[in-house]
């Protein structure tokens, strides 16, 4: 099913949602794998632990997070597609990004964690009937179906490097002076 199939459009989760391309939802999981194997490792490696701003996440902290969601959501899709009622639990994710310690590992590492779980995601929604794409899932910020949440996912990765982009990449330079 097709991004553009997504009605309604959940309100919160929707800026994750349109960046993702309008393509059937397990293309869009294949174009988001795809696109990990083309992460700018060596930019990454430069900007090493440098923010933007106070308080702001490191590269690896921003992967971590990207995993830990798509984790988190993994189990919302997959207990939304089994016809569960129950509103999902919320997570706090600055005390994730805290907790999970990212800064001790290395980028190689959380890349190639993060394409392990994006593989799962791709069984795990390739499994899935039209019927169990269109259940709802009730969470903290409402409600979302089940093909919903695989775009979230993908348009939540482009989120992010978008950030990366546009409020990282910058700094590079001045990390190499």
């Amino acid at each position: 099913m097709l991004r553009s199939q997504i009605h309604p459009l959940p309100e919160y989760f929707d800026r994750y949602i349109l960046m993702a391309d309008d393509v059937d939802v397990i293309e869009s999981i294949q174009i988001s794998l795809d696109e990990i194997d083309r992460f700018p490792l060596e930019k990454w490696k430069a900007l090493g632990d440098t923010v933007y701003a106070p308080g702001k996440w490191t590269v690896r902290d921003i992967l971590q997070h990207l995993i830990d969601t798509e984790r988190i959501f993994s189990y919302r899709a997959l207990a939304a597609a089994r016809g569960e009622k129950q509103t999902m639990p919320y997570f706090e994710e600055d005390e994730y990004a805290i907790a999970a310690s990212a800064n001790n590992r290395t980028l190689e590492d959380l890349i190639e964690e993060m394409r392990i779980s994006r593989r799962s995601f791709l069984a795990l929604y390739q499994s899935f009937t039209p019927d169990m794409l269109q259940r709802m899932c009730k969470g903290f910020k409402g409600e979302y179906s089940v093909l919903s949440i695989g775009f979230v996912i993908t348009g939540h990765q482009r989120w992010h490097l978008r950030i990366l982009e546009e409020r990282y990449y910058s700094l590079v330079v001045s990390v190499e002076e």
